[in-house]
Parts: C-alpha cells; sequence; structure tokens
C-alpha cells in the first residue's frame, strides 16, 4: 500500500473517521457560535461601547451580508484544496477575528473582526458535510452528515446562550477571548487527528451556475430570503426585548435564550417530520406559527407563564424553518444540490442581514416592543408568497413528465 491510497476500512479507520467527524462537528459549533453570539452580546456590547443597539446590530447585518455574496464563489473556488488544511486555515481565522474582536477599541474595528470570519463561514457550510460522507463508508454517510449539523444545530440552539451567560460571568471581550482560544484549539485538532480525504477536482463554475436560470430554483431562493427576514427583525434583538419589554433582569437573560434554544430540539424533530410530507406546506404551516408566537410577545410579556407561552411557539417555529428551508431549496433543483444549498446558506444570510438592519430601523421609530408585530407581518408576506411558489413547483413537476 502506498503513502497515498487509503487504507482499508477496519475498527481503526472507523475510531479516527469518528474522531474526524467530531472534530467537524465541534468546529461547526465554534464557527456557527461565532456568527450568533452577537444576538446574546449586543445590549452590553452597545453600553461599553457607546453605540446604540441599532447600531450594534447592524455588526449582525454586516456578517450576514458577507456570507451571502462570499459564499457560492467562495465556495466553489476553494473547494478543491486540501480539506484538512482548508479547515484548519479557516478556524485560525476565526481564532484571530474573534481576539481581534475581544480587545476592539471602538465599533469600526469589531466590524473588521466580524468581517473576516464571515468570509470563511460559507466555505465551510459548503464542504464539512460532504467531508464527513466521504470519510466513512457507505453506509454511515448519513450518520456521519448528520452529526457535523448536530454541531450546527447546536450552535443555534445554546451557543447564544451560553454565550450570554459566559459575557455575563466574564464580559463580552472574555467571550470572544474563550472563541478565540477554542479555535485555535480546534485548528490544531483539524490538523492532527482529522483523517485525510482525496481532493476533489475543481469544478467549472458556470456548469453549476445554470440553477440560477430555474425559475422555480429562484423562488426557492427568494422564498428563504423572506423568511430569514422575519425570522431576524425580532431574534436579532430578542436578548434586548426580554430586557426592556419583559422586564427580564440582564443576569437572567441568557437562561431565557437557553430555555428559547432548548424548547427548539421539539422544533428541529418536527420540523424534520413535517419536511418529508411536503416542504412548500411545511413552510406555509410554521410561518403561521412563527408569526404568532413573535405577535405574541409583548401582549403576553407581563407575565412569565404567557411568556414562555409565547417564546416556545416562536422558538419551536423558529428552529424548524431552518432544516425545512434548506430541504425546499436543493429540492427545487435535479442537479448541482451542493451549490443550490450554499446558495440558501447566502439567502438565509440575507434574510439574517435584512432582519437586522429592519429591526434596527424599528427601534427608534416605534420602539422595541413593536419589534414582534412588524416581524408577523412579514412572515405573512412570506405565507402569501408559498402559493405561488407551490404553482411554479407543480409546472415545473408536470413538465418533467411530459415525453420528451
Amino acid at each position: 500500500m502506498t503513502a497515498v491510497e487509503r487504507p482499508p476500512l477496519g475498527l481503526a479507520t472507523n475510531r479516527r473517521a469518528t474522531l474526524g467527524t467530531l472534530i467537524l462537528a465541534t468546529s461547526a459549533f465554534l464557527i456557527v457560535t461565532t456568527e450568533f453570539l452577537m444576538v446574546g452580546l449586543l445590549p452590553g456590547l452597545a453600553r461599553d461601547l457607546d453605540v446604540s443597539i441599532s447600531s450594534a446590530g447592524q455588526l449582525i447585518t454586516l456578517f450576514a451580508f458577507t456570507v451571502m455574496l462570499a459564499g457560492p464563489p467562495l465556495t466553489a473556488a476553494l473547494a478543491h484544496l486540501d480539506r484538512r488544511k482548508l479547515f484548519a486555515a479557516i478556524l485560525a481565522l476565526f481564532a484571530a477575528a474573534n481576539a481581534l474582536a475581544a480587545i476592539a477599541p471602538n465599533i469600526w474595528v469589531l466590524a473588521v473582526a466580524r468581517f473576516l470570519p464571515a468570509l470563511a463561514l460559507p466555505v465551510f457550510w459548503g464542504t464539512a458535510s460532504e467531508t464527513a460522507a466521504r470519510m466513512v463508508s457507505a453506509d454511515r454517510q448519513g450518520q456521519a452528515v448528520a452529526q457535523v449539523y448536530l454541531g450546527i444545530s447546536a450552535a443555534l440552539l445554546l451557543g447564544i446562550p451560553l454565550g450570554t451567560l459566559a459575557a455575563n460571568a466574564i464580559g463580552w471581550r472574555g467571550a470572544f477571548w474563550v472563541l478565540a482560544a477554542a479555535s485555535a484549539l480546534m485548528a490544531f485538532a483539524v490538523l492532527a487527528w482529522m483523517p485525510a480525504v482525496a481532493r476533489q477536482p475543481k469544478v467549472d463554475f458556470s456548469q453549476q451556475a445554470r440553477i440560477f436560470r430555474e425559475p422555480i430554483f429562484l423562488a426557492n431562493v427568494a422564498l428563504s430570503v423572506l423568511v430569514f427576514t422575519a425570522m431576524f427583525i425580532a431574534y436579532t434583538y430578542l436578548a434586548d426585548m426580554l430586557e426592556r419589554t419583559a422586564g427580564v433582569a440582564t443576569a437572567d437573560v441568557g437562561w431565557w435564550l437557553m430555555g428559547f434554544g432548548a424548547i427548539g430540539l421539539l422544533g428541529n424533530w418536527l420540523g424534520g417530520r413535517a419536511v418529508r410530507q411536503s416542504p412548500i406546506k411545511a413552510t406555509a404551516l410554521f410561518l403561521a406559527l412563527l408569526g404568532v408566537g413573535m405577535a405574541a410577545f409583548s401582549p403576553l410579556a407581563s407575565a412569565p407563564v404567557t411568556l414562555w407561552a409565547a417564546l416556545a411557539l416562536w422558538g419551536i417555529a423558529n428552529t424548524a424553518l431552518y432544516p425545512i428551508c434548506q430541504v425546499r431549496v436543493m429540492n427545487a433543483v435535479s442537479h448541482s444540490q451542493a451549490l443550490a444549498g450554499t446558495t440558501n446558506v447566502s439567502a438565509a444570510n440575507a434574510g439574517i442581514g435584512l432582519g437586522a438592519l429592519l429591526g434596527g430601523l424599528v427601534i427608534p421609530a416605534f420602539g422595541v416592543s413593536s419589534l414582534g408585530y412588524v416581524a408577523a407581518g412579514v412572515a405573512l408576506l412570506a405565507m402569501l408568497c408559498v402559493p405561488g411558489v407551490a404553482r411554479l413547483q407543480a409546472r415545473a413537476e408536470h413538465m418533467a413528465v411530459q415525453p420528451g
């Protein structure tokens, strides 16, 4: 056996593949936590840097729009590189950027610290699951991919509240230092223990990009933008809503966010079941639940029990829509599904950025207590678009079965 040949699958290989998948899942957790940590840090960060909460919220817009624009071309350009070196470089960049954020003297330096990792995040999203599948035998590929996405789900559900609790204990700068150290350790772990995988040939982006001329694909991407805009108008400022509208003590906000994330585990399970039947119908169902939950936040905020009810409905729908949108967009094409999935990540980040931007405009004009109503209005707009997307889907399926 030569040095470049992969050894036959055996116990040692399986152990290394399992370890490699665990490293990727942990890396995914750190990378996505870096993206969304700002949601829990906004109030304290805005106070310390002497900027408005709306201005601080635009750091989320900056990150999201950078991911949106950089995702497809950078992923296509870099996916052929050696994956161990690529992932280690991404994690090293995240470590350096988080360290820069920790020492940022003003919002402008912090903006640079957010811009740099936003370039690398979609490259990781676009290649990590494929790498996990290629490290194992065919019968274990689905399990390996699911384990990587578990790291992403854990970051979406728990990374923000854990970061908020850490910020309360050691300050928002301390939270960034922890992420910097953890990212540096994972960069070392990737180089030391992740199994090598064969390099992929570079694929002509123009050939894959034919999906951007397909109306059903573009309609589904546009719907994802609307869905995530609705989600993040209010979710971006949830920590501030809990403090100022619900009267939750600053020290307790992290625990409330953790509860919001924990109930989202149910949403992840429900969304996974609903999307098997019909991704477009599942989108409509959970958009309706999302709108009701967000609109109910302010009127039910006066009592903990009713507030929890609104947050539970909101959290379930919020988390369910992540996998639903990903499956819906990827199912809209018959080829280039990896590019379709990366494009949905870009669409999601477009919505995240727009949501943060719109929410930042709503707060000074109408107050933080109005965010849920505005977000619910955008969710309703997205629901009104669902029948049109469904008709396009039906037309595309009808044409696909016509004799050629």
